[in-house]
């Protein structure tokens, strides 16, 4: 596993943002062990207090968990993998509006915007 990451945001966040990514999309499956947080840190050449951190906060937001000393899970609750896949959805149109709105498209013309680079991009796949 190999990450690029920015220097605008901690590394913590984009760790804990790329782990969700792979919840959502179904590359860490529901009650799937993950590595640990050793195992996570040397992977991806980070301190293992930022691997630490990232999977405290996942724990917190009831996305992984621990249970005494077994290794970590991914949760199988499908209302929290789901409000993942919102979650990153949501952001990912909020930056996408953020971007475009200096160039003031009406709602109109954002949506036909997306549908034709929607239909471009399929005929790719």
């Amino acid at each position: 596993m190999k990450l690029q990451f920015n220097k605008r945001e901690p590394v913590y966040i984009q760790v804990k943002r790329h782990l969700k990514e792979q919840i959502a999309t179904g590359k860490l499956r529901p009650g799937v062990e993950i590595p640990s947080r050793r195992e996570l840190a040397s992977q991806l050449d980070i301190n293992p207090n930022t691997a630490q951190r990232a999977y405290k906060e996942m724990e917190e937001e009831g996305l992984i968990y621990t249970e005494k000393n077994l290794p970590s899970c991914v949760t199988s609750d499908t209302n929290k993998i789901e409000g993942i896949r919102e979650e990153l959805i949501n952001n990912a149109i909020i930056q996408f509006l953020k971007a475009v709105e200096p160039i003031h498209l009406s709602k109109e013309e954002i949506i036909e915007r997306i549908k034709n680079q929607y239909d471009v991009m399929s005929r790719r796949i």
